[in-house]
């Protein structure tokens, strides 16, 4: 029997609608795919729609059979309806690069179009390179607008629906473990994703575990007080990360400062 998807949607510029709320597949240290499909499969039955990947994540494979399996079980009819994001990695960040990785990936993830497509980082690397952090000699200068201009060729090409950026500003504001919020109805991941949520954000979360993923979809049928909007807003901002393995001030890396990478918002 098809599931059912509780989760809002949102309407990106392209005219496209998005689930607010997201399932990550990367994993740190990777996990066996069969464990990867188990959990994308769960999240489906669920009510999980929106679904992100990455070459540099070497899951894209794993979600493409996630999502035929959910098919094939009656989860869901079709491919269209889940929200497939992907990402450009560095190494591909070279404007004759961008269309074959984008044909790669759908081939991965066995489809015929992407929801989103998104520049990984804005960095590019030596074709080939899929180490993170990268080493400073592995740096190339990135040309963004002509890399820009074959993402919307992608998109022209009907290979992805929308296309857009990652990481090019500071994220993750409450990303840091050790925030002493939460009470006896919610979790403290639920009042961090609820926070996003009411600030307009597209969140996108990552957990295998089906309990996590049925108390993350409970996020939508109360709000934040107002005394807990306040409480958030006094904490000190703590990224998930400042990506310092991309500084180098000795000239090699491509930014030369935390400043520098995130435009002064971290």
């Amino acid at each position: 029997m098809a599931s059912q998807s509780i989760i809002p949607e949102v309407t990106l510029s392209s005219g496209q609608e998005m689930p607010v709320l997201g399932l990550g597949t990367a994993t740190s240290p990777p996990v066996a795919p069969e464990i990867a499909v188990q959990a994308v499969v769960q999240a489906i039955e669920l009510g999980y729609r929106h679904f992100d990947t990455a070459s540099l994540y070497q899951t894209e494979s794993t979600l493409g059979d996630a999502v035929q399996e959910a098919i094939r079980v009656g989860l869901i009819k079709s491919r269209e309806e889940v929200f497939l994001t992907s990402k450009l990695w560095c190494s591909d960040a070279h404007p004759h690069l961008v269309v074959p990785a984008l044909q790669t990936t759908l081939r991965n993830l066995k489809t015929e179009y992407l929801d989103l497509y998104l520049i990984h980082w804005p960095l590019s690397m030596k074709h080939g390179i899929i180490e993170f952090p990268p080493k400073p000699e592995d740096f190339l200068p990135l040309d963004i607008k002509s890399v820009w201009a074959e993402m919307e060729e992608c998109q022209r090409q009907g290979l992805t629906k929308s296309i857009g950026v990652s990481n090019f500003s500071s994220f993750s504001p409450l990303g840091a473990a050790g925030t002493p919020w939460g009470h006896n109805r919610v979790m403290e991941s639920e009042i961090c994703l609820r926070w996003g949520y009411e600030q307009g954000i597209g969140v996108v979360m990552k957990s295998f575990n089906k309990e996590r993923l049925q108390q993350n979809l409970a996020i939508f049928d109360w709000a934040l007080s107002d005394e807990d909007c306040k409480k958030i807003g006094k904490i000190p901002q703590r990224r998930g990360t400042t990506a310092k393995e991309f500084i180098d001030g000795n000239g090699n890396g491509p930014f030369k400062s935390i400043d520098e990478l995130w435009d002064g918002e971290i």
